[in-house]
């Protein structure tokens, strides 16, 4: 069984590895080779995910009993989502599933009319299944390297009507 909590710099270092090998793990599922290796170049180090966790956004981590982190992500004041990893071995298990509901349960006590990111191949397929559309595909290049992402985005409310003065 897991728990949602708010993350806590102690967190960082599992978090860390998570993000690695989600990528290098679950990444290859959908990517070439020489694609998985520039992305997981792009691990942040713990010193670097604490800083962002506490940088105004909301940080979160699924754990088990004994306070393991198994995934984590996040919600900006804007509503982006940066960050949305789990760990292989508890890929498909629901845990992932459990954190979003969060992360969105929180968006929506902020009111944000929105939530949008910029999703790998996976994660698209989650967050399609979450009710979040397709806005374009990216094509890109990290170190040389063509790769590609999706920016998706859900509305969670109707955009509000301009007024007029």
């Amino acid at each position: 069984m897991t728990t949602i909590r708010q993350f806590k710099d102690s967190d960082a270092p599992q978090m860390t590895a998570i993000y690695l090998r989600a990528v290098t793990e679950l990444g290859k599922l959908r990517y070439h080779p020489e694609q998985v290796a520039v992305w997981a170049k792009l691990t942040p180090d713990a010193d670097r995910l604490s800083e962002l966790m506490n940088d105004g956004r909301n940080g979160f981590v699924a754990v088990t009993p004994d306070d393991t982190v198994v995934a984590f992500g996040d919600l900006e004041a804007d509503g982006h989502i940066h960050f949305l990893y789990a760990d292989p071995d508890v890929a498909g298990t629901g845990v992932v599933s459990t954190l979003y509901d969060a992360i969105e349960a929180k968006a929506i006590a902020d009111n944000l009319g929105k939530m949008y990111c910029e999703a790998s191949e996976l994660a698209k397929s989650f967050l399609l299944k979450k009710g979040f559309k397709v806005v374009e595909r990216r094509d890109f290049e990290v170190a040389g390297v063509a790769i590609h992402n999706y920016a998706v985005e859900k509305r969670l409310r109707a955009p509000s009507a301009p007024t007029v003065a």
